[in-house]
């Protein structure tokens, strides 16, 4: 039944080979999967077959229905690659093997140790750690197999829609860890290979179990709409209608489905609840040529009020998956809004199946063709220069990053259209516009105005880069806290300048840079040989060079030494001291751990303000507690009385430390105003401030909330950077 039910779906031009092939696929899958079967107890065939069918919706080739069908048994059962091929050819082989591969994805982005032979959809085994180098070279390898046959993808899609179907028979930690993967890797997967149908329906099902409150609220609202809502679209397709065709346009005019996952987004984006959005009314005209889009949009803006900054022009700006449409929106006859989308048949079968479109015309349409090769060049091309990062970080930061962000469309002084990841700056416009361009970029124009290099660019912003005629990079393009770069193909650009770069120069600049950052965190004594094998370098001098090319950023050697120092008193032996426990209307901090002891109290030491990633001590008074000191506290350094100090340890994440920083200036009208700022765009606590002026020389002492030495880091380049700043560090204890 399953069999005849699938043949009935093929496209008709199936010839009687591949009907024979796809029936042959089947039975092997049949007594392959022979004996398993699905949470909801279906024979595990069933998945198999609904996979192929998805497939077969989109019209595609012969081959990617079988791979369909197939796409579990070398993961699941005893059959292998060479079987396949043999059976059949070397295309579905390899496609089952990138599908295989595919499958792994999601534990590559958690750092997981992908485990063979496991369903897809079982609960999660235990996770297990591997090593940075296994994981980038396991994405390499995923990224690979992607331009090698970006069809794989589809085939994944279809296996991922299926799983997401069937999800409700999963117990409920399952659930949402399948529903965050979709979100975060195979929607945003599907909207870059512009599959707009399969697109929504994973972010619909994926937001039922990641937010179901959410969901549940915007569902009933739609259906308690849903009757008066038809009606309303009814009367407005009719009073459409009767306007185009007075003016000689015809168009099939139907109503636009609302997904609830995309309301929510724009309920989020735009700050606004339910009630207000003005799309949840909403039409599609399909007209039969271009010229007959713009011609009906005229006839909407004539006969309607346009609501100002809701026009946009994707036909003549295409989106970056090649989507293309009118959107407008207008004040109808009922004084309520209207979201009016205009395109062809031809913009309409590429919005909703995307690179499939290629496949659903029988004849050869040059456009479809050409359209199909962008998607097929522009894939190809992103991971094709991802596969030369060495580290598993940056993989997994370009990933998500340069392929599944929300894009930007800028234009060079000449006109050209530049599709950008959101977010991106002046720098990272400059890197791919040309690599030299970007290496000596020294300042940016937007709209003829001068504009910061942290400046984040915008749809429709023009882009002018000023450069110098010699010269690189700065290094602290590099540095992530202060937001000059923010793609990672700028980040891998810079770095390979600067290994270009002679050794000895980049391990003095890197030894300088550590030094620097150290001192300004008052860190004192930090063993370095204990985090090279974390950082990946042999001595002390790979990693200097490493800092200095750009290879390893500040933030990471702070985070390595901070994670290392708290599993290494985590090993301590615990002590058994006698002594008096605190009054019971003390409360334990659960900040700290008092090693050897329970409920003893604990308090910071005023006189040095320790903070997590400092090295601390913990000094008994009698009735008091504990009392915590930095290591280096001058007061801790004084007591005779060594029996009082006892080992302790940073506790529970999430508690706000105070922490004394001084900056040093030089005095400007709005300096305390940018510092505040700084300090607010941060969310950070400021709980004292004070100025001292010597001359034009201003010294200002901050003590502010933080959570840890990664925070008091990126809030001092943050101050460091500002202008007429020229030193921000904290302040020394004692």
């Amino acid at each position: 039944m399953q069999l005849e039910q699938l043949l009935e779906k093929l496209p008709p031009n199936y010839s009687i080979i591949d009907l024979e092939q796809i029936k042959k696929a089947y039975h092997l899958a049949e007594k392959a999967h022979a004996g398993q079967t699905l949470p909801s107890g279906l024979p595990y065939l069933s998945h198999c077959v609904a996979v192929a069918a998805i497939l077969a919706e989109l019209s595609v080739p012969p081959d990617l229905i079988i791979s369909g069908l197939l796409h579990d048994v070398v993961e699941d059962t005893p059959i292998t690659l060479e079987e396949i091929q043999k059976e059949f050819n070397p295309e579905v082989a390899g496609l089952v093997d990138g599908v295989t591969k595919l499958t792994h994805l999601p534990k590559l982005l958690r750092g997981d140790q992908p485990v063979s032979k496991s369903l897809e959809t079982k609960e999660a085994l235990p996770h297990r750690k591997i090593r940075e180098e296994d994981i980038a070279e396991a994405l390499r390898k995923t990224f690979l197999a992607m331009s090698d046959d970006i069809r794989v993808v589809l085939v994944k899609l279809a296996d991922r829609l299926h799983s997401m179907r069937t999800l409700s028979h999963f117990d409920q930690a399952t659930q949402k860890r399948i529903a965050q993967e979709t979100l975060d890797i195979f929607a945003p997967l599907a909207n870059r290979l512009g599959i707009w149908q399969i697109k929504w329906e994973l972010e619909d099902l994926a937001f039922r179990y990641v937010s179901p409150e959410e969901y549940k609220e915007i569902a009933e609202k739609l259906a308690n709409r849903r009757a008066d809502r038809e009606t309303q679209i009814q009367d407005i397709i009719k009073r459409l209608q009767e306007e185009l065709e007075a003016e000689g346009i015809q168009a099939k005019i139907s109503g636009r489905p609302k997904h609830i996952y995309s309301i929510y987004k724009k309920m989020a984006r735009k700050g606004m609840p339910f009630e207000m959005l003005m799309d949840l009314r909403g039409v599609r005209l399909i007209v039969d040529d271009l010229t007959a889009c713009y011609k009906a949009l005229g006839v909407v803006h004539m006969k309607w009020r346009p609501i100002p900054g809701e026009f946009d022009d994707y036909i003549a700006a295409r989106k970056d998956n090649n989507y293309q449409s009118l959107h407008t929106a207008v004040i109808f006859d009922d004084g309520r809004p209207l979201e009016v989308q205009i395109r062809t048949q031809e913009m309409h079968e590429n919005a909703e199946f995307g690179i499939a479109a290629h496949w659903r015309y029988k004849e050869d349409r040059t456009k479809i063709k050409d359209s199909y090769q962008q998607k097929i060049s522009w894939l190809r091309s992103v991971f094709a220069w991802q596969q030369d990062d060495e580290d598993a970080d940056d993989l997994v930061d370009s990933w998500k990053s340069d392929v599944f962000k929300d894009r930007v469309y800028v234009l060079t002084p000449q006109g050209d259209i530049i599709d950008l990841p959101a977010g991106s700056t002046p720098i990272d416009f400059a890197y791919y516009v040309h690599t030299e361009i970007g290496n000596r970029c020294r300042g940016a124009k937007i709209n003829g105005k001068l504009v910061s290099l942290d400046y984040q660019l915008e749809t429709g912003n023009q882009v002018e880069i000023l450069t110098a005629k010699r010269g690189g990079p700065s290094r602290d393009w590099l540095n992530p806290n202060l937001g000059l770069v923010r793609t990672s193909r700028a980040r891998s650009k810079i770095k390979q300048w600067f290994k270009r770069q002679d050794r000895e120069s980049n391990l003095a600049q890197g030894k300088s840079v550590l030094e620097k950052e150290f001192k300004r965190l008052g860190l004192k004594s930090v063993d370095l040989e204990g985090i090279l094998p974390e950082l990946g370098v042999k001595s002390t001098e790979d990693l200097f060079v490493a800092i200095g090319c750009g290879d390893i950023g500040i933030g990471r050697v702070v985070n390595k030494i901070a994670e290392i120092e708290e599993e290494q008193l985590e090993k301590d032996q615990e002590l058994e001291l006698d002594l008096i426990e605190a009054p019971t209307e003390i409360m334990p901090s659960d900040a700290i751990r008092v090693m050897g002891l329970k409920g003893i109290a604990t308090t910071m030491g005023k006189c040095c303000n320790p903070m997590p990633g400092d090295e601390i001590i913990g000094y008994i008074t009698r009735g008091r507690g504990a009392t915590i000191h930095r290591q280096d506290c001058p007061n801790i350094l004084r007591v005779t009385e060594k029996e009082r100090l006892v080992k302790v340890s940073w506790g529970l994440p999430g508690k706000t430390f105070t922490v004394p920083i001084q900056i040093k200036a030089y005095d400007r009208q709005g300096l305390m105003s940018d510092i505040s700022n700084v300090i607010s765009d941060e969310s950070i606590g400021l709980i004292d401030m004070n100025m001292k002026m010597n001359q034009h020389l201003a010294v200002i002492k901050l003590v502010i909330g933080v959570k840890g030495i990664t925070q008091l880091s990126k809030i001092l380049t943050k101050l460091e950077s500002l202008p007429n700043v020229y030193e921000a560090k904290r302040s020394r204890p004692g």
